[in-house]
């Protein structure tokens, strides 16, 4: 390795902790989180402190043994100059670099990190893939495995007593970036996840059905469903009062074509 560190050995166990709600986590989570030395602690400022108490709040209630030693991280700001790609690519290499640098200051040889992600970890979740440049980077040796979680998707549906899909219909999953460019091809039914634009206000049918939660899974949750066209607006302002008292949000929805615009696309209504 020249004149890098010298590889060591340790285990990264990514665990799925659900959307918010303490009583979504598994007991293969819970079995996961007690067989932590260490676990990594993300803060995102005064506004999101409620992220990391709530993993605080998880660490108290199921850990039976001895504490985890709890080491915090500032994540650092993507940058916001148009060149969406670039930014995240920038971004995701000054987390590994934080990853790399705490694996090495703050976990000893044989010891097991934790890292307790929302939702599920294979869900518009990057924390695989930092994984990934940490294996590519070659600077620290692992193992690891990963741990599934209730995702946010699951408990919008639930909380509306739903379920995902229509009879022989799919599910497209996409973002608010990618809505808002258009209706994806062939799609009935769409979930959007990760919408800083309201990209709902931009489908053209607007006898849709919307179905919005916020904050799913935790006291402040919101929900609302209706046609698309009666309630888009009243979204949009519970959405926009929600983020002013709170300082965040995290949002998910899931938008299904009329039956008409289904139909003409060859969909399942």
């Amino acid at each position: 390795m020249g004149a890098r560190e010298k590889a060591v050995s340790r285990r990264i166990r990514v665990i799925g902790i659900g959307s918010g709600n303490p009583d979504h986590m598994t007991i293969q989570a819970i079995d996961a989180l007690n067989s932590c030395d260490v676990l990594f602690v993300p803060t995102k400022g005064d506004e999101k402190a409620f992220l990391a108490e709530l993993r605080h709040e998880i660490c108290t209630r199921f850990i039976t043994g001895p504490m985890p030693r709890l080491v915090h991280y500032a994540v650092p700001k993507r940058r916001a100059d148009g060149d969406y790609g670039a930014a995240v690519d920038d971004w995701h290499d000054a987390i590994a670099a934080i990853y790399e640098d705490l694996l090495l200051s703050e976990v000893a040889e044989g010891e097991t990190v934790g890292l307790l992600v929302w939702g599920d970890p294979m869900l518009y979740d990057s924390t695989l893939r930092l994984i990934d440049r940490l294996t590519a980077r070659a600077r620290v040796s692992f193992d690891h495995d990963v741990i599934p979680g209730i995702t946010s998707l699951q408990v919008l549906c639930a909380e509306h007593r739903m379920p995902l899909n229509r009879i022989g219909a799919p599910v497209t999953i996409t973002t608010g970036r990618r809505l808002a460019a258009g209706w994806p091809e062939g799609a009935s039914d769409v979930a959007v996840m990760l919408d800083g634009v309201q990209a709902f206000n931009s489908v053209a049918d607007r006898d849709a059905t919307l179905i919005w939660g916020a904050y799913l899974g935790t006291p402040m949750q919101i929900l609302r469903q209706g046609r698309l066209g009666d309630i888009a607006g009243e979204v949009t302002a519970a959405r926009a009062a929600a983020r002013a008292e709170h300082g965040w949000i995290m949002d998910i929805y899931l938008i299904r074509a009329s039956a008409t615009e289904a139909d003409s696309d060859g969909e399942a209504a």
